[in-house]
């Protein structure tokens, strides 16, 4: 992850796609530094969308978060390999601090990084551009507490939650298995939590898109980047059920 002093200078507008910016990502070229100035044309693309997803996400929901996006250099980071660009908006300082309040010093010493928290995405690999809310394995606590919230309140939040993101998918971990948005019902979410244990695999709703060669219209319009801004912004509720915070206190028996 790029450090905030990396961070890129946003663009003035929120710039269309090219074919380029999934190019770059390729197998063929993920690891060539002569590609690094047009990985980091396409940094800035999502860098400008996170900066516009907080204003929007605050505005309309209330809900300030921090926005950072991903190295577009070859690194031992990304294992010297740049396949996946994205942005990402997490729980800002202040949330983190009260969090790591609840989860005591120890517990909570990676919180920093800002994969170990749920998060909001938007990503760019050579074939597929992607919308997505994901808890990482390693954010457990977020998964923990929404899970124990699902155990307290019912299914009925987190199902409609979920419901209400028709075109999404929920995914467990890497696992073939999916669950679409808009048709699962109770039976459904019951399977899936069969098998979902926070801390050993990952949870996302996400919604991609294929990008060129298979699909130049729609990822490539010049009104794609603000309709996937809206698909972010759609997942915010989902959000806000899952992951811990005042208003979602749910980690620890009370």
């Amino acid at each position: 992850m790029a450090k905030d002093d990396d961070e890129p200078k946003p663009l003035d507008a929120l710039v269309p796609f090219e074919e380029g910016d999934f190019h770059a990502l390729s197998e063929a070229l993920a690891r060539d530094p002569q590609y690094n100035d047009r990985r980091l044309v396409a940094r800035r693309k999502l860098g400008a969308l996170g900066k516009e997803a907080l204003a929007r996400i605050e505005a309309e929901c209330g809900l300030a978060l921090a926005s950072r996006t991903s190295l577009h250099t070859p690194h031992t980071f990304n294992g010297m390999r740049v396949k996946r660009l994205w942005v990402y908006l997490c729980r800002a300082k202040a949330e983190k601090k009260r969090l790591k309040s609840i989860l005591g010093a120890e517990l909570a010493k990676d919180l920093d990084a800002a994969y170990r928290n749920a998060y909001l995405c938007i990503a760019l690999e050579s074939d597929v551009l992607e919308v997505s809310l994901r808890i990482h394995v390693d954010a457990w606590y977020d998964g923990q507490n929404m899970l124990n919230r699902v155990k307290r309140e019912g299914f009925d939040g987190w199902l409609k939650a979920l419901n209400a993101l028709d075109g999404f998918f929920l995914r467990l971990d890497d696992w073939k298995g999916e669950w679409r948005c808009g048709a699962l019902d109770r039976n459904k979410l019951e399977e899936f939590l069969r098998y979902y244990k926070p801390g050993e695999h990952a949870l996302r709703v996400e919604r991609r898109y294929p990008a060129p060669p298979k699909n130049r219209g729609a990822v490539l319009a010049p009104e794609a980047p603000m309709h996937v801004l809206a698909e972010l912004v759609r997942l915010v509720p989902l959000y806000r059920f899952c992951a811990w915070s005042e208003e979602s206190n749910f980690l620890f028996s009370r």
